[in-house]
């Protein structure tokens, strides 16, 4: 039978696990004698009686003026954090087992309200940093930091990205690890919206199902990236989409084969539906190009009109910031990520919020037009179609790219724009910077891309123009190696050497538009970043 052994040992209370106890031994309930040098429990007493053993173990604090706690094994951790939560005398805790630290005992760490010190044997980043924030100071036995491959696939590197992270992809079959780091990812994050999936698994994606309804978590998509041609897993698929559609909203978006759209589609279709399609979308086409004339007139006037708004959505932002002052005393412990992360933010960009929660930043290009805030979604579509507004706008919005963590920036931050050049919004003006009296011009060089909580300068290294490819739009690199392939493909491309440097350690800004030349066509330019205020 396990037993909970608790020993003092100079000014530390020393907690282990004792699977074997001699039949000399008695627990607490089975005597009268209370020994303050050794206690002996088991876990079932324990939680029967924890005010009981809690009182006992805060009069031996007093007594002998222990300061630590040392837990010899993880398992047993949220037992005894929970008995030692406010027993103000103990600050230190030592936990000895050679294993990784947990999201929920680093919960229960700050629960205790008392532990300002812990030494382990090793703790993921982000979990570090979740310490950190609570001013409780880490020291760990192993330099190593082991992270899954769920961890590194979406460059979860710390707290905020976790708790901010709108899009995440999942590689099955899951590891345990995995899976561990996955159920870690839902208690922090707030703004999931869709999750990328390699390939089918049925064990694994009814897993991944359950998981998500025991977080209550609905109303968003399962991409799954595999050619299907299936038709059992694909009639599976509907059932499936079907029922969670009803139930918690959740929606599956399926790569179908071309044969199964050819065999299976197009046979529903009729030939004189065809032709009516056809007809229609000659007709709308014929439209569309009379109509572009005054759409180009009419979009220019909105995007001035919203740009208005959040000129005075900042100002006003301005005066309420000179004209306020924050107590720290204030804030509730429950909410205190939230605070934490808008004390942090540049103040004048906390208006663009107000105006659009996916709001990431403001770019500016010098001598174009381009000057304004940049948005990121859950994917690259529906910002082309829609205004700073959510409004549907054929301008779309100046986009990041949606695998980018807008907070601690990946390797390469791309962002897009269309290439409004009729009307000049947008990045209509951007393909000036083809011309040499632009690009040799340095006052250009600099371009300024900041984000909530950064403000940035960015310095040219690249400006051309390709056919339409995605061999630059990528924005995490498995290796160093990779990243430096990818450095001297688009280095080469310039059509003007910057002699800039850029090394492994740089970050870089990519950004993408059509050219005026060919709509297949793509006008890119690529910048090192060279200057970084931090907002406070």
């Amino acid at each position: 039978m396990s037993k909970i052994l608790f020993q003092i040992k100079n000014n530390a209370l020393l907690v282990e696990e004792k699977r074997r106890v001699r039949t000399e031994e008695k627990l607490l309930i089975n005597t009268n004698i209370i020994s303050r040098d050794e206690l002996l429990f088991s876990e079932e007493y324990i939680n029967e009686n924890k005010i009981l053993i809690k009182n006992f173990i805060k009069e031996l604090v007093i007594s002998y003026n222990i300061d630590s706690i040392i837990i010899k094994e993880l398992k047993i951790a949220p037992l005894i954090l929970d008995i030692i939560k406010n027993i103000s005398n103990i600050n230190k805790l030592y936990l000895l087992e050679e294993e990784i630290v947990n999201y929920n005992i680093c919960q229960m760490i700050i629960a205790t309200n008392v532990i300002k010190y812990v030494s382990l044997y090793n703790i993921p980043t982000f979990l570090l940093e979740m310490l950190d924030r609570e001013k409780i100071k880490v020291d760990s036995r192993n330099e190593i930091l082991f992270e899954s491959n769920f961890m590194k696939d979406n460059m979860l590197e710390n707290f905020s990205s976790l708790y901010y992270k709108v899009s995440i992809s999942l590689t099955f079959p899951l590891s345990k690890k995995d899976e561990e780091d996955f159920i870690t990812f839902l208690n922090i994050n707030k703004y999931l919206k869709s999750i990328y999936i390699n390939k089918l698994n049925k064990n694994d994606l009814e897993n991944v199902l359950d998981i998500l309804d025991s977080f209550k978590i609905k109303n968003i998509k399962i991409l799954i990236e595999q050619n299907i041609n299936d038709l059992e897993l694909i009639d599976y698929l509907k059932k499936l989409n079907k029922k969670n559609a009803k139930t918690n909203g959740i929606k599956f978006k399926i790569d179908y084969s071309e044969d199964y759209l050819e065999d299976n589609l197009m046979s529903q279709i009729h030939i004189n539906t065809i032709k009516m399609c056809i007809f229609v979308s000659l007709f709308l086409v014929s439209s569309i190009v009379l109509y572009v004339f005054y759409l180009n007139y009419s979009s220019m006037q909105k995007v001035e009109a919203i740009q208005d708004d959040i000129s005075k959505a900042i100002a006003e932002r301005k005066d309420f910031e000179d004209d306020i002052t924050t107590d720290d005393n204030t804030f509730d412990n429950n909410s205190i990520l939230d605070d934490t992360l808008e004390r942090d933010m540049i103040p004048e960009y906390k208006a663009l919020l107000s105006i659009n929660k996916d709001t990431v930043g403001w770019l500016k290009v010098n001598n174009t037009k381009v000057d304004y805030p940049v948005v990121q979604a859950d994917n690259n579509d529906y910002y082309l179609k829609r205004n700073f507004k959510n409004e549907k706008d054929a301008n779309g919005w100046i986009f990041m790219d949606y695998r980018a963590n807008p907070i601690t920036l990946s390797r390469n931050t791309i962002i897009f724009g269309h290439n409004m050049y009729y009307s000049g919004v947008m990045f209509g003006t951007l393909s000036i910077a083809k011309q040499a009296s632009w690009y040799k011009n340095k006052e250009n060089h600099i371009i300024e891309f900041d984000t909530l909580y950064d403000k940035m300068k960015w310095q040219i290294f690249s400006i051309y123009v390709v056919p339409n490819t995605n061999d630059y739009l990528i924005a995490n690199f498995s290796s160093d190696e990779k990243f430096q392939e990818y450095l001297e493909m688009i280095t080469k491309r310039s059509k003007y050497d910057f002699n800039v440097p850029v090394s492994l350690n740089d970050h870089i800004l990519t950004l993408s538009t059509c050219s005026g030349n060919k709509a297949t066509d793509r006008l890119v330019i690529h910048a090192v970043l060279i200057e970084d205020e931090k907002a406070n």
